[in-house]
């Protein structure tokens, strides 16, 4: 079984448990529930660099990436560095995240806040509301065209902008509908965890200019920024290449001043 299957696969036991716990009119009862969400497609728009940093323990490609600094002295450093939003993983089995990271910094965060999560319920949406973030991430290759135009146009009811990522022009024809504020193109592959820039420059192109367009993972230089700027992106997401250094904030800080000063 590939690594996708295997985190969907306990995504959806994880749920089924959960959801019988706590039920949908809980977390509509949470006070952050009907908190007023900031848009990341406009925070990346008037982004000088465009640049959304990621909060990330581990992944299944990197089972130790940092253990060592913790969620909130590193969001404050993003927020500091000018980052245009955070993404916080809240995947536990796999990448050692959860829910409580986004609400532990949500009261002192003035950036938006993406849910990164394999999001395969309604459930989940309205959960990512309830806890403080402002946008939610929507994996093509793990869904059908039918969930995505559901889970989309759930999410914009509540208030929470739609990241969507793709791999390929397949995944591409999947989108449909007017509730999609971005679409991201993942330059890894998720079934080998292997990374090509080249996806977002081949892709580019293929995504009409009615949405948003960034490119993510696999970005460790200005200079790639430089290149998929060039190519027309105007969002880049990075994480492990800020996570895996000794002081991740200083990293973010010199990588976005470096990038500001390029463009």
């Amino acid at each position: 079984m590939k690594i996708l299957d295997k985190i969907v696969a306990d995504k959806k036991n994880e749920i089924d448990n959960l959801s019988s716990k706590i039920p949908i009119s809980v977390l509509q009862d949470n006070i952050l529930f009907s908190r007023k969400c900031i848009s990341l497609k406009e925070s990346i728009l008037k982004s000088s660099s465009g640049i959304i940093c990621e909060f990330k323990r581990r992944s299944p490609s990197n089972a130790n990436i940092n253990y060592k600094s913790t969620i909130s002295e590193v969001v404050r450093g993003y927020q500091e560095a000018g980052a245009a939003g955070l993404s916080i993983l809240t995947n536990k089995k796999y990448f050692d995240g959860n829910i409580e990271d986004i609400i532990e910094i949500r009261n002192f965060v003035e950036i938006p806040i993406l849910r990164k999560e394999f999001i395969i319920s309604e459930y989940q949406i309205f959960e990512a509301k309830s806890i403080g973030a402002d946008a939610i991430l929507l994996i093509a290759s793990i869904l059908n065209s039918e969930d995505i135009l559901n889970f989309s146009s759930l999410a914009k009811s509540l208030g929470l902008e739609v990241l969507i990522e793709v791999h390929s022009y397949e995944e591409l024809k999947k989108i449909s509908g007017n509730d999609i504020d971005i679409i991201g193109v993942n330059n890894r592959n998720l079934d080998t965890l292997k990374i090509d820039l080249n996806i977002s420059i081949e892709m580019y192109k293929e995504i009409p200019d009615e949405f948003l367009k960034i490119s993510e993972s696999g970005i460790d230089k200005v200079e790639s920024i430089l290149k998929l700027r060039e190519a027309g992106y105007q969002g880049f997401l990075i994480g492990e290449n800020f996570m895996k250094s000794n002081d991740p904030m200083e990293e973010a800080y010199k990588f976005i001043k470096e990038v500001e000063n390029e463009i």
